[in-house]
């Protein structure tokens, strides 16, 4: 008897414990996915501030976006697919769909970069984990909630890559970067006058 009320509150136990530990799981996911995105948006952010307004316009080659369109596509995209997990974005979807069209001042388009990076970060934080499994239609196709949520943060690190060509392509090193070459050539300074 005693071998099966062990037995039983063993259940129970596991019972109540397996919920949380799931969620504690699911919290640590949506964790990472807005850490990883808000990386990605704000090296971003930091290139469409250091791009000289004069390069806006830049585009590689005739039918490829410029630096400006790439940038409201990043504004546009944020909006459209937080709002395929439920998200109510500030614009129309006829607006978003036309937004890379438009021509903000670089000022304006940062406020921009910023403003969708902290709607798409409520997105995943808002979204609940108990329906991260649920289908939603995804531009003509299905995907789950969390699909969705992991092709938001994709993005981000798609158009960063892009960014970050476009910049070297017209001489500006990426903040980070240079931030990193600098702290490089203050410690090979001080091991030389240590010497």
């Amino acid at each position: 008897m005693k071998r099966i009320l062990a037995a039983l509150f063993l259940v129970a136990a596991i019972g109540v414990m397996a919920p949380r530990a799931l969620h504690a799981d699911d919290a640590a996911m949506k964790s990472a996915m807005v850490a990883s995105m808000m990386d990605a948006g704000g090296k971003i952010e930091e290139l469409a501030a250091a791009m000289p307004d004069k390069k806006y316009d830049w585009r590689p080659e005739k039918g490829v976006r410029s630096v400006r369109e790439v940038y409201l596509h990043v504004v546009a995209a944020n909006y459209q697919l937080a709002s395929v997990v439920g998200a109510k974005p500030p614009m129309s979807m006829q607006e978003l769909d036309g937004l890379e069209k438009t021509t903000p001042d670089k000022a304006k388009l940062g406020q921009m970069l910023k403003d969708s990076y902290a709607f798409a970060s409520d997105a995943i934080n808002n979204t609940p984990e108990s329906e991260m499994g649920t289908e939603v239609d995804f531009f003509g196709n299905k995907k789950t909630k969390l699909s969705v949520l992991m092709s938001l943060v994709s993005h981000s690190h798609e158009h960063l890559g892009q960014s970050i060509a476009y910049a070297r392509m017209n001489g500006v090193t990426p903040p980070w970067t240079a931030r990193q070459e600098e702290a490089a050539k203050k410690a090979a300074a001080g091991k030389k006058a240590g010497m």
